[in-house]
């Protein structure tokens, strides 16, 4: 086994490194600047039953520590993603993970009932997008609700499934607690905070759908939070995601308790930062003689027992 092995319980990834759903559309463009087979996983564009539009512009506004965006899982719709989308990134030999995004429960067993024949390393259910204005974040916030969901799902696909939880909540172990108990095989935490900007000289919100998602360095801190918390609780795989920039940005979630992690809006600004975090991950746990599965919750091991 590599040092670079990522243990996601229902599969084992080459490394632990992949895209964030919404910052890598499904691989073409990055296709062009990298082989995508050097990743541990892609992980795809939401996809909802039917085509959708998103909301209306401006959809992205800097921040100091990051970035807001509002696009409303803008996509193909299933069609889409069965036609045309999918048959290319199989071409790709890349483990895929499908985001799945919908405005009703029907919406989400739908597109899974779609995609349980397809060869996928699983799907991600996104219960926790701040951009849209129905669905999305309301799932996540409700432990019952993810509860019933996921299990809806389960019942009509087969695939792995990883649910992806909003950090806009109280308490994050108890939909955590709901999407295991409901058979989630992994969780990825977390999606973007809520937040907004205003532009001074118009006086009006910089984003057209007034509030967005913040992202970048500035949710990190709250991203490793959630995810200790969480692996505190939990005993299936996490998937870390929230301001990864740099390897040393890697090796802290994996210390929270991660097994894996996504990187988000970083890739806008550093097109090849993937490829870059997947060889200096690899030099880092050489130089240390330790793997990432030795990394994984070590912190929780060095006496970090109190919140």
């Amino acid at each position: 086994m590599s040092r670079t092995t990522a243990d996601l319980g229902f599969a084992q990834l080459k490394n632990p490194l992949m895209p964030a759903s919404g910052c890598f559309g499904w691989g073409r463009e990055y296709s062009q600047l990298f082989d995508l087979k050097i990743l541990g996983a892609v992980v795809t564009k939401a996809v909802t039953p039917e085509p959708r539009a998103g909301n209306p512009g401006p959809r992205v506004a800097e921040t100091p520590a990051g970035m807001l965006n509002a696009i409303g899982l803008q996509n193909s719709g299933l069609a889409g993603a069965l036609n045309e989308e999918l048959p290319w990134l199989h071409k790709q030999e890349v483990p895929i993970l499908v985001n799945v995004a919908g405005r009703t429960e029907d919406d989400y067993v739908k597109v899974a009932e779609a995609l349980a024949g397809q060869d996928l390393l699983g799907l991600e259910l996104n219960l926790s997008c701040p951009n849209v204005r129905e669905g999305g974040i309301t799932f996540g916030t409700d432990a019952a609700g993810v509860y019933r969901l996921v299990s809806r799902v389960k019942g009509v696909c087969p695939l792995p499934l990883t649910v992806k939880l909003t950090p806009n909540i109280t308490d994050i172990t108890e939909p955590a607690l709901a999407a295991e108990e409901a058979g989630a095989s992994a969780l990825t935490l977390i999606n973007t905070l809520r937040g907004m900007a205003i532009d001074i000289d118009t006086k009006r919100p910089l984003l057209g759908n007034i509030t967005g998602g913040l992202s970048g360095p500035a949710i990190k801190p709250v991203a490793l939070a959630l995810v200790w918390q969480a692996a505190k609780v939990v005993t299936i795989p996490i998937i870390g995601c929230g301001g990864i920039a740099c390897v040393e940005d890697v090796i802290e979630f994996l210390l929270a308790g991660a097994a894996a992690v996504q990187v988000g809006s970083a890739t806008f600004a550093a097109p090849l930062l993937l490829p870059t975090l997947v060889a200096q991950l690899g030099r880092w746990l050489e130089q240390e003689n330790t793997s990432v599965q030795e990394l994984v919750g070590a912190a929780h091991r060095q006496g970090g027992n109190h919140d």
